[in-house]
């Protein structure tokens, strides 16, 4: 059956305009194999993806299926490809199937969800931990159901994750209020709470290391505000959970303000290396969550497999410390070769515009190295960029061969020539 004409019209205008604009995407099918930071491609994905970047760039590729070493995937730890995670997850299936179908105040949940919660409960130092499909769910349903009130103001850093973002439309629809703040200007914050009528509750929201620009919230004053202004301070810890902290436990207990923080947002798909998200709280928040968190309620829980694979990770993070030391030496290493500081394994490369930031890329392709081009909506128009993402997965060779071919394509200047063209983070 053909589509409307004028939704067929409308949906093919929508396309041509963002490949006018370099903001086109599509799926490109990598091999897996047994490496956190390793696929193969074949050779027409290749030609296909290196073209659409660049068709100049395509001059001189395999014709043969080529390897590519990943610095694009949040597989922090390596995990996803541990032996122990993928025997956790196989032996999981061939004993329970995929577990129950349903959502898990009907009867998907088992004592594997349960025992994961209690585990990430005692990672985060706190009462309860409940279990979402994703983090995605996980802040939909902590924004949009505590904030969905007119006597409520969520506060939120402006580069928050797009789920964030997503939560407070939402709550507004229900009559909450949102004020966006600068980004990790705690004046500004301040300005704004002290703005707040008088017996408003007050929810600030933030993540905790951010996925683009790879800096880290101000949780110190966070905390003073928090005990000034007595709001909630809700923290997004996707990207800093097993890399941060002695035990891995995130940026709270790397900044030592745990005990300061009442929500812990969280996911179970970077650098635990598999699938899902949780909410780490008190006890009478998770009962709130489960009873009334819509993207929770109306949700299939995780299969079993996914479980048991996340436990077998949690034990690895306790048994295997050395990679989280690892992780941050390769962080330093990073660093001192591009000349430029980095606060976290997440490091980017400011080129400008879309055009800019896919011809760097695909020169990397050509090369081997897979660094994605970061482009609107994702960040903002002008700050298209190159996002380096570190794995303890990754070899000190690795991050060696990474400098040196930035330096051969000119995306980063040889060292000892002055930096130009490229923005210092």
């Amino acid at each position: 059956m053909l589509m409307a004409p004028a939704w067929h019209g409308w949906v093919n205008d929508q396309i041509e305009q963002l490949q006018a604009q370099d903001l086109l995407r599509s799926l490109k099918p990598l091999i897996p194999g047994h490496s956190a930071v390793e696929v193969l491609v074949a050779p027409d994905v290749l030609h296909a993806w290196t073209e659409e970047c660049d068709p100049q760039s395509c001059a001189g590729l395999p014709t043969e299926g080529s390897s590519l070493r990943l610095f694009s995937s949040n597989d922090y730890m390596g995990f996803s490809a541990h032996p122990a995670v993928r025997r956790a997850a196989a032996d999981a299936a061939l004993r329970h199937g995929m577990g129950p179908r349903s959502s898990a105040v009907v009867g998907g949940y088992t004592f594997l969800h349960e025992e994961l919660e209690q585990r990430l409960a005692r990672l985060k130092n706190t009462e309860e931990c409940l279990l979402f499909p994703t983090g995605f769910a996980a802040n939909m349903a902590v924004v949009s159901a505590l904030c969905s009130s007119p006597d409520v103001t969520i506060f939120s850093d402006e580069l928050n994750h797009a789920s964030i973002v997503d939560g407070a439309r939402l709550a507004t629809r229900q009559q909450g209020r949102l004020k966006v703040y600068r980004h990790n200007d705690m004046q500004h914050l301040e300005d704004l709470l002290a703005e707040c009528p008088q017996g408003h509750r007050k929810l600030v929201i933030t993540d905790s290391l951010f996925s683009m620009d790879g800096d880290f919230a101000d949780l110190a004053a966070l905390v003073q505000l928090r005990r000034k202004y007595a709001f909630l301070l809700a923290l997004d810890d996707a990207h800093a959970t097993f890399v941060c902290g002695k035990r891995g436990g995130g940026a709270a207990e790397m900044f030592g303000v745990e005990e300061e923080v009442d929500i812990h947002i969280g996911t179970l798909s970077k650098a635990v290396g598999v699938h899902g998200g949780f909410v780490a709280c008190r006890a009478a928040v998770k009962s709130f969550l489960l009873n009334r968190g819509r993207s929770y309620i109306f949700s299939t829980s995780l299969t079993v497999p996914v479980v048991a694979a996340a436990l077998a990770a949690i034990k690895l993070n306790e048994q295997e410390p050395e990679r989280r030391k690892h992780l941050w030496r390769l962080v330093e290493r990073l660093a001192e070769g591009l000349g430029m500081p980095a606060e976290s394994p997440i490091v980017p490369l400011i080129v400008g515009s879309e055009a800019a930031a896919l011809s760097a890329s695909a020169q990397l392709l050509q090369r081997g190295l897979y660094v994605p081009a970061i482009r609107p909506p994702t960040v903002a128009p002008g700050t298209s960029r190159l996002r380096i993402s570190l794995s303890a997965a990754h070899s000190m060779q690795d991050v060696d061969d990474l400098i040196d071919t930035l330096r051969e394509c000119s995306i980063i200047p040889v060292k000892g020539e002055p930096q130009q063209g490229l923005a210092k983070l």
